[in-house]
């Protein structure tokens, strides 16, 4: 049986060693799943009771869990607390979604091919619920996409990311403790074969994927007949500054919507374009404080960037803007490695249009500024690429913004704010290469129940 090896993300050092699954294993997850599924889900108000214990299990233990993300994912300790924070938010919004699933009567009479009838609709879940996660936020992601399965009535089998498996294999340890049933769900230590195994089973009912779009899209075309899918890709996050009175303000603001988890978010702020002639101050001025960022172990309580995921995504950020420099960017800040598991803030200047760092999700601590003579011209160099997820545009001047944020082709675009924001009940979603349907957790629910139409003859 192969193993699985879990690594501290600063030190490199072992924390964990898992027995892989094998594809017997596999076969017998799903057979699981869809014999529970055949039986018929938990009634609501068990489903209700369940979650509401597992919130209350997460909350106890809330302190061991953000130094699980820590030390697995990297993600300093002060972000990690607040990522434990909107997980159990995030099993109180399922609650409320199970509240809220219901039907709707669908008249009969409007014409007279249909009088004497009585038609309204039920909701059903869908059937096995397949999720297969990320892992630059552990618990977070796992609570997204389980959870929703779980509040719908779904069996869910759930693919953690191979660096961060421990918080899934804790969060499922609690929902047993909760009292969810043995099978309603089921961690799946996957390789690649396996893995795709599993999604593409004509068992499946729903496919959650947060990853690559390069692997979701694979993915996706490999999917059974019938089966449903939700993809969550990355994007590049442009954000346009006008003219804006809390210039200081904004700048702390791009920091940390920039350099947060070390910019492995897929809305981390990569590219901010600048008007009015003053890109070269602006990037200056965000040099400067994202030099007083402290870099190091993700446990430390002081440290604001962590490490990146591994030592492979250290190289290759760094041989991005390596590349960036040579084809004529400016490096205002960092541009090299800390050891072999960090990598400076880096803020570059004017990169080339063609490079990687503007054509592609750095995923890494890198802030690229660019100086354009208007908004049109911003507008149109955010929209040309592939990917189109959140944006965001500074403006004090209502009418500006709100011609710009009409204009940006994104899912979401933020007024005053950064492309980093988000609330676990808004839809979540990227546009282009960049996904497809819809995140945030009721809109999940909402995906994985079926409508069925009952049609009572009454005359």
């Amino acid at each position: 049986m192969s193993k699985l090896i879990v690594n501290q993300a600063y030190t490199q050092k072992p924390l964990a060693e898992l027995n892989m699954n094998t594809t017997a294993d596999v076969e017998k997850m799903l057979f699981t799943a869809t014999k529970l599924h055949k039986q018929g889900c938990l009634p609501a108000y068990q489903r209700i009771q369940i979650l509401q214990k597992l919130a209350n299990l997460m909350q106890a233990e809330q302190d061991d869990l953000a130094k699980l993300i820590a030390n697995e994912g990297g993600k300093p300790l002060k972000d990690a607390k607040v990522e434990v924070t909107r997980a159990i938010d995030g099993v109180g919004l399922a609650i409320a979604g199970i509240r809220s699933i219901k039907g709707y009567e669908v008249p009969m009479d409007l014409t007279e091919a249909g009088a004497g009838r009585l038609a309204f609709t039920t909701l059903e879940p869908i059937g096995v619920v397949v999720a297969v996660s990320a892992f630059n936020h552990p618990l977070n992601l796992i609570v997204h996409q389980v959870v929703p399965g779980i509040a719908a009535g779904c069996p869910v089998i759930v693919k953690p990311a191979e660096a961060t498996p421990l918080c899934c294999l804790r969060f499922a340890e609690l929902a047993v403790k909760a009292g969810l049933p043995e099978g309603w769900l089921q961690t799946a230590l996957l390789d690649i074969n396996n893995s795709q195994k599993l999604v593409t089973d004509a068992r499946v009912g729903f496919f959650s994927f947060i990853g690559s779009a390069r692997v979701g899209w694979m993915l996706k075309s490999k999917l059974a007949a019938g089966t449903r899918c939700s993809l969550e890709h990355g994007g590049v996050a442009p954000l346009i500054f006008d003219e804006y009175n809390d210039e200081q303000g904004f700048v702390n603001g791009v920091v940390k919507a920039g350099f947060y988890h070390g910019g492995q978010v897929c809305v981390s702020v990569q590219k901010v374009f600048v008007l009015n002639g003053r890109a070269a101050d602006i990037a200056q001025k965000i040099a400067k404080a994202a030099g007083s960022l402290k870099v190091g172990d993700a446990i430390d309580a002081d440290t604001d960037v962590g490490p990146l995921i591994n030592t492979s995504e250290v190289d290759r950020v760094s041989s991005w803007v390596d590349e960036a420099i040579a084809e004529g960017a400016t490096l205002i800040t960092g541009g090299k490695k800390i050891g072999t598991a960090c990598y400076q803030p880096t803020v570059l200047l004017n990169p080339a249009a063609n490079s990687k760092v503007s054509t592609m999700e750095i995923f890494g601590p890198v802030v690229c500024v660019y100086a354009v003579d208007d908004i049109s011209e911003a507008i149109d160099i955010a929209n040309s690429l592939d990917v189109a997820f959140q944006a965001a545009v500074f403006s004090d001047n209502i009418s500006v913004a709100m011609r710009t944020a009409k204009a940006l082709n994104a899912s979401a675009v933020m007024i005053n704010d950064y492309t980093t924001f988000r609330t676990d009940w808004m839809p979540f979603a990227g546009r282009k290469h960049s996904g497809y349907g819809t995140g945030g957790i009721g809109h999940t629910m909402e995906d994985m129940l079926e409508h069925k139409m009952l049609v009572i003859k009454t005359d």
